[in-house]
């Protein structure tokens, strides 16, 4: 118990099975919990979202949008400070901070919300700091994967990273609730529009209590953070982290990376951003920010004097491995697809569904409010909930039958999924009654949501078994970093195509990148001549 280790070798038999197990697994289910509050933080803006345009929010749709961006494009950068974490600062050091530092975001949301005229750029840099929840996952999976052996490691990283996904899941389901009473005080407001929950529909004029969203991630935060450090531990040898500081080193190592990760974001989002909404207004494309932010932030890491910039250089030996591209892409194909569908799709719902598509003047509208339409509410949260839930399948099936394989074949669902649900979405929002397409929308949608899962887990297995001990937890914490990316595209990309009116584009641009995915699979891991067959 909260004690530095040392001699700790997994894949010596008779060591896991008399004191190794033992650790691990209680390290790993104090990482689960922690990392799910932190998808929940991360992502409570797609929810958040939706309730206040059903309390009459002064922002139109687009600016939301951008929040539920901006929180993607955070979380996902500070991936890459987080994936070097683990061998800087230690696990248990990191772990317990990180958690800790989520307690900002939480507080400074159920404080904003409070006001409906809090302005939009308060919100802004609220959801820029609630990405320290997406930057979060790097590090404890990097974290975990060096407490079990490879034998198990598709398990082990598809029960610390599944279940942590179910913080979308629980978000979803726990705002909603809580957002029905007083649970913290407060001045409540009144529905404008119709809101719902999992377990019902809520009438306009209904009182609620939004702010209720930020401040109920602290009953979990607060003893999670005592949990981590009274019960983690970190590893001191050789291939994990052998020259930890004491903990306020540790943490302020950490604390300013993440500065870093944080400026690099920023100054992404000023340059994509428009002037009307803090933007420098020079509306640079996102394709060509996002390398920019990537390049920079890795850059700017690399240039951190004294032993924490020779430590980052050995690390940085991941990139000369060209598996390290290939399962990047692979990678962005499985999370990044689960991640950025579970940021999109309670607002797709909302504006696809939630109005009426009616043809005035010779032009379709979309802001007629569909008296029919579901709750994206009530829905929302299935999606991640499945995939979540498949996950530790996925690495389970990918321990027996290899990773490459399972992956492919889940890719191939990925493209018929996508190519379905563009021309579902292509006829809802143009039909003015877009809820006769909602079921099969919902169902080919939880297929999808599915197949990232089970993907999630097998690219796992391939990682673990495709490098060795010491690059396989910065390499989880790379592709995871720039899968990420996922959370900001995606709600951006399915955000801009509905604005043109062709949402169909947005899923089949998808299904070219998963084909591309299952050529790229197929020449690393599975033709005849692979580099590692099948791992």
């Amino acid at each position: 118990m909260a004690r530095d280790l040392t001699g700790y070798t997994p894949d010596d038999e008779a060591f896991w099975s008399s004191t190794g197990k033992g650790i691990a697994n209680r390290n790993l289910w104090i990482s689960i919990p922690s990392l799910l509050c932190g998808f929940a933080v991360w992502l409570y803006w797609g929810i958040i979202t939706v309730q206040m345009i059903n309390l009459g929010y002064p922002f139109e749709n687009a600016q939301l949008f951008t929040l539920t961006a901006i929180a993607g494009l955070s979380g996902a950068t500070l991936r890459i400070p987080a994936t070097f974490f683990i061998r800087i600062a230690g696990g248990r050091n990191t772990i317990f901070f990180t958690t800790a530092l989520l307690m900002i975001p939480a507080v400074g949301t159920g404080i904003a919300l409070q006001n409906p005229d809090t302005p939009l750029w308060q919100y802004q840099i609220l959801a820029l700091l609630s990405g320290i929840g997406g930057g979060n996952f790097a590090a404890s999976m990097s974290n975990i994967s060096f407490f079990f052996p490879k034998k198990v490691q598709g398990y082990s990283l598809g029960m610390n990273a599944g279940l942590g996904n179910f913080g979308v899941t629980t978000m979803q389901i726990v705002i909603p609730l809580v957002m029905t009473f007083g649970l913290f005080g407060g001045e409540s407001q009144t529905l404008v529009n119709t809101s719902g929950t999992l377990i019902g529909r809520i009438p306009a004029g209904t009182e609620t209590f939004i702010q209720n969203a930020g401040f109920v991630w602290l009953l979990a935060l607060i003893p999670l953070a005592f949990a981590g450090w009274l019960g983690m531990n970190n590893i001191r040898d050789e291939h994990v982290s052998p020259d930890i500081p004491n903990p306020f080193g540790a943490f302020g190592i950490i604390g300013f990376m993440y500065l870093i990760g944080l400026g690099c974001a920023g100054f992404g989002l000023w340059l994509m951003l428009p002037a009307a909404v803090g933007g420098s207004g020079f509306m640079i494309s996102k394709w060509f920010v996002l390398p920019i932010v990537i390049v920079l932030t890795v850059a700017l890491l690399r240039m951190i004097p004294g032993q924490v910039g020779q430590n980052l250089q050995r690390q940085y030996r991941i990139f000369g491995n060209k598996h390290t591209w290939a399962m990047t892409i692979i990678y962005v194909m499985t999370f990044g697809s689960f991640i950025g569908y579970s940021a999109a799709m309670g607002l797709t719902i909302k504006v696809v569904f939630g109005f009426q598509h009616l043809m005035v003047d010779g032009v379709l509208t979309h802001d007629t409010p569909n008296p029919n339409g579901p709750s994206a509410l009530m829905f929302a949260w299935m999606g991640p909930f499945i995939g979540a839930l498949i996950r530790p399948l996925g690495g389970v099936w990918a321990d027996k039958a290899g990773g490459a394989k399972v992956t492919q074949i889940i890719s191939v669902v990925m493209v018929l999924c996508a190519l379905a649900l563009a021309w579902i979405l292509q006829q809802a929002y143009a039909s003015a009654t877009p809820e006769t397409y909602f079921l099969p929308f919902l169902l080919i949608f939880l297929l999808l949501f599915a197949a990232t899962g089970i993907g999630n887990g097998s690219t796992f297995r391939t990682i673990a078994i495709a490098f060795d001990k010491e690059q396989a937890g910065p390499v989880l914490g790379w592709t995871s970093a720039v899968a990420a990316y996922g959370a900001f595209l995606i709600p951006q990309i399915f955000g801009e195509q509905m604005s043109a009116g062709t949402p169909q584009f947005a899923l089949y641009g998808f299904a070219a990148f998963y084909a591309l995915c299952i050529a790229i699979n197929w020449w690393f891991y599975l033709r005849p001549n692979a580099y590692i067959k099948n791992p």
